[in-house]
């Protein structure tokens, strides 16, 4: 009798505990449909006490809950008429997506948070200086593929701000900057070949789609934010940098780290690429790293040793050596294009333009290749055609890569746009492509550029 009284009793207890579960989850609902349907609209007044009830007391309902209530935060806080209200709601914002990752941590990325929270902390003057880099600096180290320009930029800034206040090395500035900077350069070549195969679709006269459209759109914005970053974050660098900072440092320093392979070789590297060449330091440490470690970057050094010394041909060779080493593709880019200099200074242009192509395929976004081949181009244009009208047409061949160059690297549009309309002005205008009836036309360019390039209809 006692087991079938203690089994009523726990049947009692269990059916209470459904029945408060369901009557909870129908709560839960019906507060989230009208917070849902509040936030939707942007009633965001309304929404607002809704989405906390939700936080507090059904947290797990709904990743939708997090995301309107980012919203709301965002649309507050951006509305805020001081400090302390910022700071109270930027704090409950990072409390928000703290949330989220615990709730609903499958559909979350934390990297993604701790980057937010970090950028929320900076915006809002929120701790230290240090308390600011140290997060972001987690967040980069979880997820740099997640930062975006802004972060990038911030991120930056806070190691000189350190730096300055005594409590960083000017080495660890240029250790993020190389950093940084080389995340930049990432994103902007994945921009650049996605825009590069969308402009010569253009070029070819297939029409695109909406969606390619709004991709290319979104490609040519991105790059431009890319762009206005990497010029901010050279000018926090400022004077750190220049020649007369980086050589007296490396003279002080090389004596006791010269048997230092990792300093060597990002001493060498600093100064070749600020083309602080020409001193005798850092002949001292391309030779001592030659010694030590003989590598892609030890024989681009010497190439412009001897480059500098007047001695083309050696020049070539040792670019030719490093071109072969090289795994980044940025840096086997930059020699690429060395090696193409050497022979367009020659004369031999279609040698020249294989190396500038060749350097286009590892970083797209290196516009100032596409200005030399349409240099080389326009002058060839004697050359390279039969008739006058020929010849002309090869400067609609220069003004279409110029025109390329200053949309795939936005920090030298202004040049090519100037330099593609002087092309278009030496091409065939209105009155000649009437005159010879050649609307529409294909025209077959010879000699070394072995183009075809398309009459403007009229």
């Amino acid at each position: 009798m006692r087991t079938k009284r203690a089994i009523l009793f726990l049947s009692g207890v269990f059916l209470s505990s459904g029945l408060l579960q369901a009557q909870e989850n129908q709560d839960c609902a019906r507060e989230a449909s009208l917070a849902y349907t509040d936030a939707k609209a942007q009633n965001y007044e309304a929404a607002y006490p809704r989405i906390q009830q939700l936080r507090e007391d059904c947290p797990t309902y709904s990743i939708v809950t997090y995301q309107y209530g980012e919203r709301i935060l965002k649309d507050m806080l951006s509305k805020a008429s001081d400090d302390e209200e910022k700071i109270a709601i930027a704090k409950d914002l990072m409390n928000l997506y703290e949330e989220r990752l615990q709730h609903f941590p499958d559909k979350t990325k934390a990297a993604d948070v701790k980057k937010d929270i970090a950028q929320l902390q900076y915006d809002n003057n929120i701790g230290t200086t240090e308390d600011q880099f140290m997060a972001f600096d987690e967040a980069y180290k979880e997820g740099k593929e997640g930062f975006n320009a802004k972060n990038l930029y911030t991120y930056f800034t806070l190691m000189v701000d350190l730096q300055d206040a005594g409590e960083r090395t000017l080495e660890d500035v240029f250790a993020l900057y190389d950093e940084v900077n080389s995340r930049i350069q990432e994103e902007e070549n994945k921009m650049a070949e996605g825009l590069a195969k969308l402009i010569e679709k253009q070029e070819q006269g297939t029409e695109l789609s909406s969606t390619e459209e709004r991709r290319l759109t979104a490609y040519e914005t991105n790059l431009r934010a890319y762009n206005q970053i990497r010029g901010s974050i050279n000018g926090k660098l400022g004077e750190r940098a220049d020649c007369d900072n980086l050589i007296p440092m490396y003279n002080r320093d090389f004596e006791a780290r010269k048997g230092d392979v990792a300093w060597l070789r990002s001493a060498a590297g600093r100064l070749s690429a600020k083309d602080c060449t020409s001193d005798p330091i850092f002949f001292q440490l391309v030779e001592a790293l030659h010694q030590a470690e003989p590598s892609a970057k030890s024989a681009l050094y010497l190439g412009q040793l001897a480059e500098a010394d007047g001695n083309a041909s050696k020049a070539l060779e040792y670019f030719q050596e490093s071109a072969k080493l090289e795994s980044n593709p940025a840096d086997k880019a930059r020699v690429l294009v060395r090696i193409a200099d050497n022979f367009k200074d020659r004369g031999s242009y279609g040698q020249a333009r294989n190396f500038y192509n060749q350097a286009l395929e590892h970083q797209p976004s290196l516009g100032r290749a596409y200005l030399k081949i349409a240099d080389m181009y326009a002058k060839s244009a004697n050359d390279c055609g039969e008739t006058t009208f020929e010849k002309r047409a090869v400067y609609w061949l220069a003004a279409d890569l110029a025109e390329r160059a200053g949309r795939v690297d936005p920090s030298i549009k202004s040049t090519a746009d100037q330099t593609a309309s002087a092309y278009r002005g030496r091409a065939p205008q209105r009155a000649d492509i009437f005159a010879e009836d050649m609307q529409g036309k294909n025209i077959s360019i010879g000699c070394w550029i072995g183009r075809s390039v398309r009459v403007p209809n009229l």
